[in-house]
């Protein structure tokens, strides 16, 4: 079995470094300079052409995008080691958790940050920055509900899941949103980080 997995530090590729951290499967890790460029070389663009990490590639096959990545090694390595459901309806809530995230709360949270220094000024819209921050208060809601009177997202034990989720909210802490002020998100987001394996991906 062969494993490379290409990404770049603090990037959306951080979960699926925590990920393969946490299934402790031997891995190549390929470290990207973005700001090189080095997504757009020939080389990479004929694995990915989108362009983009993270990328993993397992037995020469390549395999982009976050949760494709995450829905992956859930299915190949972590059922055995426990961190990922069986097949089943406890695999479906993990898939809609998982989709949820990117395609739900984190398109509102980018919505939110049309506004920031980050967005080219002809592009800004506050009007618009703020009703993703609404829409991301409201998710942030449901998911601080979701985890009343629960230690993880699904099931009984901790999953591919929660890292993937924690580590958005590690991100989505550091634009400005106070995980405080939903208690049940922030202390399950505490938990997830206090996890050798995410210090370990921190550290890229």
């Amino acid at each position: 079995m062969s494993l490379v997995f290409h990404y770049a530090p603090w990037s959306s590729a951080t979960t699926c470094l925590w990920a393969l951290e946490e299934l402790g499967v031997p891995c190549e890790k390929v470290k990207v300079d973005l700001a090189k460029k080095q997504t757009q070389t020939p080389e990479f663009l004929a694995m990915n052409p989108n362009g983009k990490v993270p990328l993993l590639v397992h037995d020469g096959v390549p395999i982009f995008e976050s949760v494709a990545i995450l829905c992956h090694l859930g299915e190949t390595f972590g059922v055995q080691k426990k961190l990922f459901p069986e097949p089943g309806l406890q695999r479906a809530q993990a898939f809609q958790w998982l989709v949820w995230m990117n395609v739900s709360l984190g398109a509102a949270v980018y919505k939110s940050m049309q506004d920031s220094e980050n967005t080219p000024a002809e592009l800004r819209s506050p009007k618009l920055a703020a009703v993703g921050r609404g829409e991301a208060e409201k998710l942030l809601g449901m998911l601080d509900a979701h985890l009343e009177g629960k230690t993880w997202m699904v099931g009984d034990g901790f999953t591919l899941v929660d890292v993937h989720l924690a580590g958005a909210a590690v991100w989505i802490g550091g634009l400005g949103f106070d995980l405080k002020t939903w208690p049940r998100v922030d202390a399950w987001a505490k938990r997830c980080q206090d996890r050798p394996a995410f210090s370990a991906a921190m550290k890229g």
